[in-house]
């Protein structure tokens, strides 16, 4: 398919933007550290996706993209050699919510909480994490994307879970 495909090829292609485009950046931003250069690599991966026969990829669409992005973003890196800390509050600029004042502000804090607890696992334990809970992928699409065993997957989130908990218990003992 190339962008002047059918006028199917376009729609599907529009239709996969809307649906995806949000959540790769917010997993870009996430591997990158940059929103500008998250935003590029998902623009590029949409290009590729143009340039791809949809019966090739429509059957594992989400893992494709999260694949395409994942290896765009290691080539960035590997480019660049440096790595950007996420400025705090940038990645909530992609998430809505219609909680009132008193409850959003409670929410940040828990929130804040577990992603200052997340930033302190492994990076492949973050991944994972953030691939399966943020992203709603599943383990095998997880370990496709990862180049990983379904095993290990289950096994990085299971002990990334199991040390968020204890991080979040200790630190409510500690505020009790």
């Amino acid at each position: 398919m190339d962008l002047t495909g059918t006028s199917a090829d376009r729609d599907w292609v529009r239709s996969v933007v809307a649906q995806y485009e949000r959540q790769l950046t917010t997993y870009t931003v996430h591997i990158l550290k940059d929103v500008e250069r998250a935003r590029d690599v998902v623009q590029e991966a949409f290009v590729k996706l143009c340039g791809v026969e949809r019966s090739e990829v429509e059957s594992r669409l989400a893992q494709w993209l999260f694949t395409v992005c994942r290896n765009l973003s290691i080539d960035v890196m590997r480019k660049e050699r440096r790595m950007f800390l996420l400025a705090e509050g940038q990645a909530e600029r992609f998430e809505r919510s219609t909680l009132g004042p008193h409850d959003r502000a409670e929410q940040d804090d828990s929130v804040s909480l577990i992603l200052r607890s997340l930033a302190d696992l492994p990076q492949m334990q973050q991944e994972v994490i953030r691939l399966k809970f943020q992203h709603g992928l599943s383990y095998k699409q997880i370990a496709d994307i990862l180049n990983l065993t379904v095993t290990n997957v289950g096994f990085l989130i299971h002990t990334g879970l199991k040390t968020l908990r204890q991080r979040l218990a200790d630190e409510s003992t500690v505020n009790a």
